[in-house]
């Protein structure tokens, strides 16, 4: 699947991210729109809305993440978790 956005070309990794709203290790939830791939590097980064104001940005506001570093668990506390865990899909 593919979905055209504006200039931006996203295209659907299903294998491994699924669309849908995901709980951040912090707490905040986003919602995954999509992977795109970076112009110069073809690196696959996540693509993703945050719904709520966040590091002094207005709501629902794209933000993107390398797919590797989104996938990746992160240790809090001495407990390793997954940096984003899926919670439905949207």
């Amino acid at each position: 699947m593919m979905v055209e956005c504006g200039c931006l070309n996203i295209q659907n990794n299903m294998s491994e991210i699924k669309l849908g709203k995901y709980k951040h290790y912090k707490g905040t939830i986003v919602e995954v729109i999509g992977v795109a791939k970076h112009s110069e590097t073809l690196e696959e980064m996540v693509v993703y809305n945050h719904p709520d104001p966040i590091k002094g940005e207005a709501a629902n506001t794209l933000w993107v993440r390398p797919k590797k570093m989104f996938l990746e668990n992160v240790i809090v506390d001495g407990k390793e978790m997954s940096r984003f865990e899926f919670v439905e899909s949207i």
